[in-house]
């Protein structure tokens, strides 16, 4: 029986599916986990509170922004799991507020105790010497009060536009004839939401016991509010914050201009529609019904915190210099030959991989730098999707172009959250006479290439370097991926003739070695899947194991299913979302899905298929998703190298499975446990291992150049 979307249908059934954004939350909940979990060093913990609060505000801005724009269209259409917007909504808000008061719960009653006991200490102002608060005081007159606008709501002028995600006082004032009205005041977001008292005062505390000392820069306001009120009673004030819908709707069929259009776009992102409200604790009622009314929302859209709004700010105190309060700092390796050799020699030897971040993403940096600088090199094609600030590969980019190289670059303009700053490089980079193109229409160019064309005495030769994340080397550092470099003639064609269907007009739908969305790549695992199913039917084992960030598309988990139910062992490594339901009889038996959330975000995507101990590994670009497969350009890539084979099987892949401190097994329910194996057993965290290996590697080499030197 072959794998058509006819037989598998009868796998698309709401009963078979766990809904995406309950699945979402789940991830949410193992980041959760680590804040809450007492092994860690302090500030790590204080880093993932940190991170799970701006999850959260990134999938209300899109998710819950999402639904909510379908509720309000009065869709009736449900999820794959058979679950009306209403009652996605519902279940959701269930499960944030109970995540919401355990974090806070922890925050208030675990953290910040522990943070005193290791003399950092975030104070009311009535815990500060009085020295402490004039100076305070100053500073708030000298620095924050020239920045603070008042914006007074009354008869004579509208309710003032509240940005996203920004932190306001409701203020409640009363006039001297009696008149009561009320003001909204923003907390500056070019100020640090937490305020260090010592480089304020500028001098060392008296009592010398080395106390760490902040305060919220909302109560430095709030205690000075008298200074923008003058000769007005100030009844009360009180905090809060919005999130608003953030998503980016692209007409790109009718836009003459993509990068215009997107810059309006980005303008209009701010005034999107208020999809959550969050008030603390202490609000009123009246001042609540006040910004309900205003804000045009409902009850339902407000969240009553009990504690400080917007802990996503937090992350500025894991920027503290306090080493024993943090994981020991690792440093990324460069491999031994990038240290020595012209990177292309390199590549013209053997395939080479590079494992970030254990393997340092330098050699990246160095692949586009020198050819930026070799005068045999004739032309250099990218992809940038999320290139980040100050990057040097934009910046070597625009010497090879200086250069005179044929450059040729495609920005993703419709990177979200990094839109304007893709702008910005793309300008920068046309202001330089690089060729500069912003992908296909009603398509995300996600794949992440490089092609560096060079002319040698041979003739002339291509370089490919690919990728399963992004050319940033800020996030090189804290996301596994996988880096490919290859001379291998059959990739390097299909890379050409990838970016000729970017940049130009080809049609071509047949690769030699690569798989690419949106032509092929779902058809490509089908057929994988299927290879597995046939090899068991003919007495041989079937086995896949698959790592990714998220598994959402429906035609492949049912092709999933059907191997399942065929005697094919399957593991799968989901970061985040898996809509699959693991361990289920007769359905998923043979399926099992387990997640790592730890000291790094596990970001790449490996593809293994058994054949029969004929084993065939694929990296990609693309998790299995319909977005991906259907809206996106990506690119699915062999590694056949024995060694590199093996390197990722067994270095990788078998070391994730076997791990049993960091590791999630999903059950049934929906639900994560630890994935603690037996009693005794050894005690294996996948990225402390791969880290050690790592240490372990470069110390040999030192070694070697000691005993050799």
């Amino acid at each position: 029986m072959r794998l058509s979307k006819e037989n598998l249908n009868k796998y698309i059934r709401p009963e078979n599916f766990f809904n995406r954004d309950l699945s979402w939350l789940e991830f949410n909940r193992r980041v959760l986990e680590e804040a809450l979990n007492p092994e860690l060093p302090l500030l790590d913990q204080v880093k993932f509170i940190s991170i799970f609060f701006s999850n959260l505000d990134e999938f209300y801005m899109i998710r819950i922004a999402g639904i909510k724009e379908q509720i309000r269209a009065k869709v009736i259409d449900t999820s794959l799991d058979g679950l009306a917007p209403t009652e996605q909504l519902k279940m959701i808000e269930c499960a944030v507020q109970e995540m919401i008061k355990k974090i806070y719960d922890y925050w208030q009653n675990e953290i910040i105790p522990k943070l005193k006991e290791n003399k950092i200490c975030i104070c009311d102002l009535s815990q500060l010497t009085k020295e402490e608060r004039d100076a305070l005081n100053d500073y708030f007159v000298q620095e924050i009060y020239p920045v603070l606008t008042p914006l007074a709501f009354d008869p004579g002028r509208p309710f003032p536009y509240i940005s996203n995600l920004s932190l306001s006082f409701a203020v409640r004032i009363k006039k001297p004839n009696g008149e009561k009205n009320f003001a909204r005041i923003k907390v500056p977001t070019n100020m640090p939401r937490l305020l260090r008292v010592d480089q304020i005062i500028k001098t060392k505390p008296k009592n010398g016991n080395g106390m760490v000392k902040f305060v919220w820069i909302g109560d430095l306001i709030k205690t000075n509010l008298q200074y923008l009120f003058p000769g007005i009673e100030i009844l009360e004030a009180y905090r809060f914050r919005i999130t608003r819908d953030t998503d980016l709707e692209i007409q790109e069929d009718e836009a003459d201009d993509l990068l215009q259009v997107i810059e309006e776009n980005i303008k209009q992102r701010k005034f999107g529609s208020v999809v959550r409200l969050e008030v603390e604790k202490q609000m009123p009622e009246y001042m609540i019904e006040t910004l309900i009314e205003n804000l045009e929302i409902s009850r339902e859209d407000v969240h009553i915190i009990d504690g400080a709004l917007g802990l996503s700010d937090i992350m500025l105190l894991y920027d503290l210099q306090l080493p024993h309060l943090k994981e020991r700092p690792f440093h990324a390796v460069t491999p031994e030959p990038f240290e020595e050799e012209n990177i292309f020699s390199i590549i013209q030897k053997k395939d080479f991989l590079l494992h970030h971040p254990y393997d340092s993403f330098n050699p990246v940096v160095e692949f586009v730098k020198q050819a930026a600088r070799d005068p045999e090199v004739l032309a250099i094609k990218q992809t940038l999707y999320r290139v980040g600030l100050n990057s040097p590969i934009v910046k070597y980019l625009i010497e090879a172009a200086e250069r005179k190289k044929q450059v040729a670059v495609l920005v993703e303009l419709k990177a979200r959250f990094d839109e304007e700053n893709n702008i910005y490089w793309a300008r920068e980079l046309e202001k330089s006479g690089v060729h500069v193109v912003y992908g296909l229409v009603g398509l995300k160019t996600h794949a992440k290439m490089t092609l560096v064309v060079r002319k040698e005495i041979d003739g002339v030769k291509r370089y490919v370097h690919l990728g399963t994340g992004n050319y940033n080397t800020t996030t090189a550092k804290i996301y596994t991926d996988i880096g490919y470099f290859t001379a291998n003639p059959e990739i390097c064609a299909d890379v050409s003739e990838i970016f000729n269907f970017l940049t130009g007009y080809s049609e071509q739908k047949i690769y030699r070695k690569l798989s690419v969305a949106p032509i092929n790549m779902r058809e490509r695992f089908i057929e994988l899947i299927e290879r597995e199913i046939k090899n068991v039917r003919s007495g041989g084992q079937g086995y896949l194991v698959f790592k990714l960030n998220s598994l959402v598309d429906p035609m492949l988990m049912a092709a999933m299913y059907e191997a399942s139910r065929c005697g094919v062992k399957i593991d799968l490594i989901v970061r985040g979302i898996s809509c699959l339901i693991p361990q289920v009889p007769g359905l998923s038996d043979n399926i099992r899905v387990i997640s790592i959330v730890g000291r790094f975000l596990e970001h790449s995507r490996i593809y293994y298929f058994y054949n029969n101990g004929k084993d065939e590994l694929y990296c990609s670009s693309a998790d299995i998703m319909q977005r991906n497969l259907d809206r996106r350009v990506e690119i699915t890539f062999p590694i056949n190298d024995p060694d590199l084979k093996s390197f990722i099987k067994d270095s990788v892949l078998r070391s994730i499975l076997d791990d049993n401190v960091k590791s999630r097994l999903l059950l049934p329910t929906g639900k994560y446990v630890f994935n603690r194996g037996v009693y005794n057993e050894e005690v294996i965290n996948h990225q402390d291992w791969m880290m050690q290996r790592t240490s372990i590697g470069q110390k040999k080499i030192i070694q070697r150049e000691l005993t050799t030197s």
